[in-house]
């Protein structure tokens, strides 16, 4: 009778730690997956403030101005038409026909 009542004693008490238990591993898998997504972003703003630090240097507000058709005082603009018809004629040629 000692030994069953020492059996149900241990169930009870495995019963009672099941949920927390559950709970607990639950919430450090959680924490592990938070750790990683944190992880994650730090390495995208890192990779953000590189790139605005780079776009932010003169040679790149040049390129940048020059492909939306800005110039400097006193350069003119020159606008080349039928570029892509000029490549294709010259594939054509390079191709022998």
């Amino acid at each position: 009778m000692l030994r069953w009542l020492a059996v149900g004693a241990i169930a009870l008490v495995g019963l009672l730690y099941a949920r927390p238990l559950r709970s607990y591993l639950g919430t450090k898998h959680e924490l592990a997956q938070r750790a990683a997504d944190v992880r994650a972003l730090k390495a995208e703003k890192r990779e953000l403030q590189h790139r605005l630090a780079e776009a932010s240097t003169p040679e790149a507000l040049q390129r940048e101005a020059r492909r939306l058709g800005l110039v400097r005082p006193g350069e003119r603009l020159f606008i080349v038409k039928g570029i892509t018809a000029w490549l294709h004629s010259k594939a054509t040629i390079a191709r022998g026909g």
